[in-house]
């Protein structure tokens, strides 16, 4: 049985078993296949390591947790009838982490519809940080942020030619408008802005326009394959600009798909350094990774870990008997709550949780360095 044959094994028993022994039953939507499956494979791993380590503890107040995925293909139609589901038929708690802009929106009329609050979805996108929306905690800071300090860094190294290619959907806008920040505060203008389908990705008249403008960086706002082909046809096309990318893309499996393309691409992080044991977050899931046999954590798995530890502290604040009322109230009832070396605050004013964000790039040895 190959991985991915096994994670949708794993996923379907889930989806099936979970009555006979589930109590604290939890709902995840999210592309285990498609495009963004190998970053959303590792971030549900991370989140894992943290949950199964909290269930071998006795779990939460003497319940475990169990997580119910459900695979969306990266679809946000399929995401909605997931969480329809999920929220309606399997009477989850709470959701959490599901992964992309346009499918976690999908799922806002169902959240609010139901009173269920949604942790830590993977996605950085500013429409669900401002204006608060009431049912959703975020757990990492905005792609705008991201972007915005990648485009100043490339600027302090003397970049000023930079093109911006993104995806056609509301993730790739808001992207966008972070990297327009940036850019206007280093009084520079998009050399190249350039959006394309995601559906359908097409790079190859996009591509020409990037060496006949002569730039010096791209910034692609996209999901991980997009990026690996965009990234294939710049090449071909001759151009050598240096290449950025949002954290949506900073798996391992990301890196595997760029092949000989990985050097030397930057990725933005909103986690810390993944080797870094000076933060006990970090430190704590790398023990909890070698434990299971697992000898490397990578950012995608920290963002999993630190959204699992938000959730179980919102359950146990919940109390013996967690409703889903009781979970939004534990949500917006957390201040200054430390996480390993990271704080997190919400408010009913305010749902952003974390607002870290850094720059990596992706060494020869295929790993993310900082």
């Amino acid at each position: 049985m190959n991985k991915t044959t096994a994670w949708l094994a794993a996923i379907a028993f889930a989806a099936l078993s979970h009555a006979s022994h589930a109590q604290l039953l939890i709902g995840q939507t999210a592309g285990f296949t498609g495009p963004v499956g190998a970053g959303v494979k590792e971030t549900t791993e991370g989140a894992k390591l943290y949950i199964d380590a909290i269930n071998a503890k006795g779990g939460v107040g003497g319940q475990k947790i169990e997580l119910v995925s459900l695979d969306d293909k990266f679809d946000p139609k399929l995401a909605a009838e997931n969480a329809r589901k999920l929220i309606e038929e399997q009477d989850v708690l709470a959701m959490f982490l599901t992964r992309g802009t346009p499918h976690t929106e999908a799922i806002i009329p169902l959240l609010d519809k139901n009173s269920v609050a949604l942790v830590g979805p993977s996605t950085g996108a500013m429409v669900l940080h401002q204006p608060v929306k009431k049912r959703i905690f975020n757990v990492r800071a905005t792609y705008q942020r991201e972007a915005e300090k990648a485009i100043t860094h490339l600027n302090s190294m003397g970049i000023t030619r930079i093109g911006i290619v993104y995806a056609d959907d509301s993730f790739g806008a808001d992207g966008v408008a972070g990297a327009q920040k940036g850019l206007a505060g280093a009084k520079l203008n998009a050399a190249v802005l350039e959006k394309f389908d995601r559906s359908k990705p097409d790079f190859g008249p996009i591509a020409p326009k990037l060496v006949q403008a002569n730039v010096q960086a791209v910034m692609m706002v996209a999901s991980g394959q997009a990026v690996a082909d965009g990234i294939k046809a710049f090449r071909a096309a001759g151009s050598g600009a240096q290449i950025v990318t949002l954290s949506n893309n900073a798996s391992g499996g990301f890196v595997k798909s760029l092949g000989d393309n990985a050097r030397g691409v930057i990725v933005t992080q909103v986690f810390p350094y993944e080797r870094s044991i000076a933060y006990p977050m970090v430190k704590e899931a790398q023990d909890l990774a070698k434990a299971k046999g697992q000898n490397d954590v990578s950012p995608a798995m920290l963002e999993g870990f630190a959204a699992a530890k938000v959730l179980v502290e919102a359950l146990r604040r919940a109390g013996p008997k967690p409703t889903r009322d009781k979970i939004q109230t534990a949500l917006e009832g957390m201040r200054k709550i430390d996480i390993g070396g990271l704080e997190v605050n919400y408010s009913a004013e305010d749902h952003t949780g974390l607002d870290f964000a850094d720059l990596s790039i992706i060494g020869t040895d295929g790993k993310f360095k900082r």
